[in-house]
Parts: structure tokens; C-alpha cells; sequence
């Protein structure tokens, strides 16, 4: 399981299939396919690589453990429970996602939630 955690080292998302992403509270979030990050509804949301999911303009949201690269990771916060995966909605038709950004060592002023 991969655990991201915010700009704050607050435990923020998790991901236990490699693709599916879902809030902490246990409600889907999004979708990694290849490198990249859609919300269940389609919308191009960021870039997943290194162990960080950055926003569009590559600049970066959650982190997991043993991500490379990008800002200073906070220390991350006390464990809390993860809630329990939510049903998955059907995934609507995908953006088209732009070109990657080059690499940003910056935190995004958009938190996760509001990506998706």
C-alpha cells in the first residue's frame, strides 16, 4: 500500500492497487494511469512519478515515504486509521493531459482535495 501524505506531513491519500486513490477517509479520489493522475470524472488532475503527485504545472501535493527529489518533506504526523475504501464511481471520458512539466522542487498552493 502507498500512503501520500500532504505539504503538512498529514496522511492525505492512499493507494493499495497501484492505480486507485483514494482519500483518507476511505472515498476515491482518482485514478493513476501511467503517469498520470485523473479524477474519477475524467479531469486531468497532475503527475504521479518519484514518489510525488504534482499538479499540472508539476508542482507538488502528496508525497509517499521514499519520494525523490522536489521540496523539504515535513516530518510526517501521527498514524491515524485510513477509512474504508469507498464503491468507485465508473470513470468518465479522460482529458487529454499536456506535455509533463519539467521537474519543481515547490509545493503547490492546491491541496489534493481540491484537485479532484
Amino acid at each position: 500500500m502507498i500512503e501520500f501524505f500532504d505539504r503538512e506531513g498529514r496522511p492525505a491519500a492512499f493507494c493499495d492497487d497501484g492505480r486507485a486513490i483514494y482519500h483518507w477517509d476511505g472515498r476515491p479520489a482518482a485514478i493513476i494511469d501511467d503517469d498520470k493522475v485523473f479524477a474519477y470524472s475524467g479531469r486531468f488532475v497532475g503527475w504521479f512519478s518519484d514518489g510525488w503527485i504534482s499538479d499540472a504545472h508539476g508542482h507538488r501535493v502528496l508525497f509517499e515515504f521514499d519520494a525523490v527529489g522536489g521540496p523539504a518533506k515535513p516530518e510526517r504526523g501521527p498514524r491515524v486509521a485510513k477509512g474504508q475504501r469507498g464503491q468507485k464511481p465508473p470513470p468518465g471520458p479522460r482529458d487529454r493531459a499536456p506535455a509533463p512539466p519539467g521537474p519543481s522542487a515547490s509545493w503547490s498552493e492546491t491541496a489534493f482535495a481540491g484537485l479532484v
